[in-house]
């Protein structure tokens, strides 16, 4: 019984088709889609790098914005809201 299932001289015609197809995909190099892959990523890095680069340089050199100045409407709207009347009133 043993003997029925030994297929090892026989190769079905599926993978006989691939000849050495498998063996010799080494050989060939990168896969193409792995090549663009890496190119994509590799130019992600270098645009997030830098532009963590650009930031941390502006941060320390250039100086802090300057506020907008508040309009004397708004200062008197505020000092009535927090209770304070206004000089002059």
């Amino acid at each position: 019984m043993a003997d029925e299932f030994d297929f090892s001289d026989n190769v079905p015609p599926s993978f006989d088709r691939m000849g050495n197809a498998m063996k010799d995909a080494e050989a060939k190099g990168f896969n193409p889609g792995l090549l663009v892959l890496l190119l994509v990523v590799g130019i992600l890095l270098v645009f997030l790098v830098g532009n963590y680069v650009l930031y941390i340089y502006a941060q320390k050199t250039l100086p802090p914005r300057k506020k907008k100045p508040v309009s004397k409407k708004k200062m008197k709207r505020e000092r009535l809201k927090q209770g304070v009347s206004a000089p002059g009133e």
